[in-house]
Parts: C-alpha cells; structure tokens; sequence
C-alpha cells in the first residue's frame, strides 16, 4: 500500500483522467486511484494522507446521480463520511470546473468535500491561488484562495501539468509527513 491514498467521483471521465495523472506522478508514494462509487469509508481511513478529486456538475453540484451522473459518486458518498474520524489525517483537494462556461458557480462541488472533511476533523492542505483564472463566483474560495488545486479542462488544459506539478510540489511534503 502507497503511503496516500487518491479517490475521485467522475462523469465524463476527466477528473479520473487527472487523479491518474496525479498517481503516475507520485510514484510509490500513492496507491492506484478509486472512484468513489467502489469505495467505503475504511477504504478512506486506512490512509493517513488523502487526495480527494471532483468535478462541479449542473448547478455548482457534486457529482451524482440527482446532478444527472452516470453512476453513484460524491454526492451519495458523503453522507457516510459524517461521523467518521479523520483526525490527524491530512487531506488535498482537487477539483474540475469549466469558469467559461459556469462561472457563476465555478468548482463550488469542492467546497461540499472540504466542508465536510474539515468538520470531520482532518487537515486540509494545498490552498490555490485564484490568480489565472476567470469567474464570477465560486463557494470553494476560503480567504481568497481555492480550497485546493483548480483545473479548467476545457478551457485551459494547456496549464493543467504545469499546475498539477506545482501543486504536487506543494503539498507532497506535508502528505508524506501524515
């Protein structure tokens, strides 16, 4: 087992695309990605370090099956997650919005996981700067930063490496020292 463990909720199949991405860059340092769907909350807690990934689907909503999803994902996985104890587990987030076309509600899906981590006592670690991007509004802005790593693919998949790697670099130490 990899020392952190990386679980997503998907759609279309790009947030799964980015926590692969994630995972091959971290190397023996994390174990494959889960989608949430095929996942338990004693799959999460074995893990002291935890990336957790979603894109924002519809109307700023987790991914699901009421928001018109495919399958099962954050949005019916979260509620077993109250209650758990994720004390001394560090957590970061990632998460996929399109700030053209959903400005008004860009990556808001984020906030729900972090709301709920953060309640559930874990450390969330990875804030990012909303410099580089263009919206209107976003729930997953806390003290002028995104409560994690923001990816536009749609609109700006020519920097999604490059902030991946900065990200990585960023929050690697702390997830490894869990």
């Amino acid at each position: 087992m990899g020392k952190i463990g990386i679980f997503f909720g998907s759609d279309t199949g790009n947030t799964r695309r980015v926590a692969k991405t994630i995972a091959k860059k971290l190397g023996d340092d994390a174990d494959a990605p889960v989608n949430v769907n095929k996942a338990t909350v004693d799959d999460l807690l074995k893990y002291d370090a935890l990336i957790l990934g979603t894109p924002t689907l519809g109307d700023g909503e987790l991914p699901g099956l009421s928001s018109g999803g495919s399958a099962e994902s954050w949005e019916e996985f979260l509620p077993q997650l109250k209650g758990a104890d994720l004390s001394g587990k560090v957590v970061a987030l990632f998460g996929l919005g399109d700030q053209e076309g959903y400005g008004h509600e860009f990556v808001d899906a984020l906030i729900f996981i972090y709301d709920q981590v953060i309640e559930n006592g874990a450390k969330v670690v990875g804030a990012w700067p909303t410099d580089g991007y263009s919206f209107e509004a976003s729930k997953a802005v806390v003290e002028d930063e995104f409560v994690g790593l923001v990816i536009d693919h749609d609109n700006q998949s020519d920097l999604t490496d490059e902030r991946l790697d900065e990200w990585l670099e960023m929050v690697k130490p702390e997830l490894l020292a869990a």
